[in-house]
């Protein structure tokens, strides 16, 4: 890493490639990359001195990027292999990281607080970063979305010994960290076409949790299948919103807000108000609150940074908010995440019609839980499903989000539209609470949309 001058990605315009990204342009070194299509966050990075391109051309890459002694070239598990210019840094003996590797080592000198498991690790995460970045104990940060209180996915601050670090399961790419403290927020089985079973799965963030460092710390939600196996010397603690080591009690939910009492072996704290009021940040919130108390960060800044969280982009991202419309969008893509982002609204807005669009991401998670899907999206009074969107994969014969729509519960309302139409649809239909669900691109037309029904409800 010493000898680095320049570093070159492969899959730029990845949320999480995008934080590596910002730590090598905050060095001073060059950064160049390519990305399939331009979007808002690769913009902003070439405004911040990274040379990005959109055409797989090698005789795109710049002169920086040549030198195989000088560059290190990063990749994410999304690009494939044949990709060009992949190819051409492989045939020309330049060292080739993924992004985790790159982030694990770049990370072995600082204390790492990070947050596993298949859903809520994103909001976790950056609740995480605040109520650090806002106590004495500052942090550094790479995490999976942009939060809405500083307008970007990486934080630094050179006089803090902690990082925080969102710890991804895909490709088993969370085990090349070594956590001095470690969240699990769930373990439901997902990317199956990289593990094959839910046992494969399963033993993976089991390995994970042998990698924390003694004298750290784990701290797993107590509905997890997974069995942790933590090194001699990891102290073990158990979270919930009900139970566990760390736990919410006297809570109150009503009138737009959620406030609560934090249950700790450390210290309780009174009244604490989500800045973000949906359900689901209840277990998010206690569970970043016990990594700020570990990592050292006192009560009342605690209490003030769960105030003052703004949330992250695409997670529970309210766009309109009032009587006549509620409109949203949430990055939820899997079954299990589905269901508490619906459930999670429905505590918050009561007996208002509830309805989604929702894109599903990846044939082979449709394949693998189309049945799944249809359950938790029948929790809703009306869905609009969208094509899916392939991302890297290719494909499958009779694998489409027919099979989602053909399970869905017989008396709900429910619509098939391209992903085209659904500016004309929206116009079209009435809705009281909407939500836009997935990972893919469907969140590409929430601008629009919001201008839709702003202009629709005279908002």
């Amino acid at each position: 890493m010493q000898e680095i001058k320049s570093v070159y990605f492969v899959g730029a315009g990845g949320i999480g490639m995008s934080a590596l990204e910002r730590y090598f342009l905050h060095n001073g070194i060059f950064v160049g990359g390519y990305d399939r299509t331009p979007a808002e966050l690769t913009e902003r990075l070439r405004e911040e001195g990274a040379q990005i391109h959109y055409e797989e051309n090698v005789e795109l890459i710049p002169t920086e990027c040549r030198d195989p002694q000088t560059t290190l070239v990063v990749y994410t598990p999304a690009i494939p292999a044949e990709h060009k210019e992949l190819v051409w840094f492989r045939e020309n003996g330049f060292e080739i990281q993924k992004r985790a590797q790159v982030l694990g080592t770049l990370t072995q000198q600082m204390k790492g607080l990070c947050v596993a498991g298949t859903h809520g690790k994103t909001s976790t995460t950056a609740m995480t970063a605040h109520l650090l970045h806002e106590s004495h104990v500052g942090c550094n940060a790479f995490l999976g979305g942009i939060t809405k209180n500083y307008g970007t996915n990486y934080l630094i601050n050179p006089k803090s010994p902690f990082v925080v670090i969102e710890a991804d399961e895909f490709d088993r790419s969370f085990h090349h960290l070594r956590p001095f403290a470690s969240v699990i927020t769930s373990t439901d089985a997902d990317h199956l076409d990289i593990y094959g079973t839910e046992e494969a799965y399963l033993e993976s963030f089991r390995h994970y949790t042998e990698l924390i460092q003694p004298e750290g710390a784990l701290i797993v939600h107590t509905d997890l299948k997974m069995k942790a196996n933590p090194q001699e010397g990891v102290r073990v603690f158990s979270y919930s919103r009900t139970e566990g080591d760390f736990h919410a009690e006297n809570l109150r939910i009503g009138n737009g807000r959620i406030v609560f009492d934090f249950v700790s072996p450390f210290e309780n704290i009174k009244d604490v108000e989500l800045g973000v009021p949906v359900s689901i940040n209840i277990d998010n919130g206690i569970a970043a609150m016990a990594l700020a108390q570990i990592a050292g960060a006192k009560a009342e800044e605690i209490r003030r940074g769960m105030l003052t969280f703004g949330g992250v982009d695409r997670r529970f991202d309210f766009k309109l908010k009032n009587d006549r419309i509620v409109f949203l969008s949430d990055y939820a893509h899997h079954p299990a995440e589905i269901k508490q982002s619906i459930l999670s609204l429905r505590e918050v807005f009561g007996g208002r019609k509830l309805s989604a669009i929702f894109q599903p991401h990846l044939f082979t998670r449709t394949r693998d839980f189309y049945k799944d899907f249809a359950a938790s999206l029948s929790l809703l009074d009306e869905v609009v499903l969208t094509e899916i969107y392939p991302a890297r994969e290719q494909p499958i014969p009779g694998v489409t989000s027919q099979l989602i729509f053909d399970n869905l519960r017989p008396d709900m309302e429910k619509q098939m539209v391209c992903k085209e139409e659904l500016p004309n649809y929206v116009r079209e239909h009435d809705f009281d609470v909407l939500v836009v669900l997935g990972a893919g691109n469907v969140d590409n037309y929430v601008p629009e949309l919001t201008e839709i029904l702003k202009k629709k409800y005279n908002c």
